[in-house]
């Protein structure tokens, strides 16, 4: 009777003892992953469809943070409020970090508007929020009139309507009577 006392005393003490290695297995961050191909998705705000996003690959990553890469290339189509495609943008790479509602762009970024409007740079911000481009990069836009680089970055809104370069130079079309 004593030794199954004490051999289950035994047994009951050395398994509350914490192994180290397998506290860190069970408690450490995973990382988890989903992927779907071809993906079409469409976003929304107040109601509205804003823009039509297509890419081959899709990955969400979830770890302390949660994004969505778009590691072989992404479209996407915005929208004016009549759903028509006002803009286009291409990337060879995305990353949507669903938190902050923002999307990095790089490699051979290019926008384009219905009119023709061109914005060009290895190295893209988009804030859905607000409805904006920026970039701290070398950047390009040419219009039909206009021909601006900009070697520090710009920040734009998504229609390309408005656009401002930091350090720009380029050529700019000015009317004769708009000169002082």
């Amino acid at each position: 009777m004593y030794a199954a006392a004490i051999i289950t005393g035994c047994i009951f003490i050395y398994s509350c003892e914490n192994d180290q290695k397998a506290i860190d297995i069970w408690t450490k961050p995973k990382e988890l992953k989903e992927e779907a191909t071809k993906v079409e998705s469409y976003f929304s705000q107040d109601g509205k469809v804003k823009a039509k996003l297509t890419a081959p690959l899709m990955l969400r990553i979830t770890t302390t943070t949660i994004y969505v890469e778009f590691p072989n290339s992404l479209h996407v189509d915005f929208y004016n409020d009549s759903t028509k495609v006002q803009t286009r943008l291409d990337s060879k790479y995305g990353k949507y970090f669903e938190g902050e509602e923002k999307v990095y762009l790089r490699d051979s970024v290019v926008v384009v508007t219905v009119a023709g409007d061109t914005l060009k740079s290895p190295d893209l911000w988009w804030d859905q929020g607000k409805g904006t481009f920026y970039t701290d990069k070398y950047a390009v836009y040419s219009s039909k009139t206009q021909l601006i680089q900009g070697g520090e970055g710009l920040e734009a809104t998504d229609d390309l309507k408005t656009v401002t370069f930091k350090k720009p130079t380029g050529l700019v079309e000015v009317k004769e009577d708009s000169l002082p």
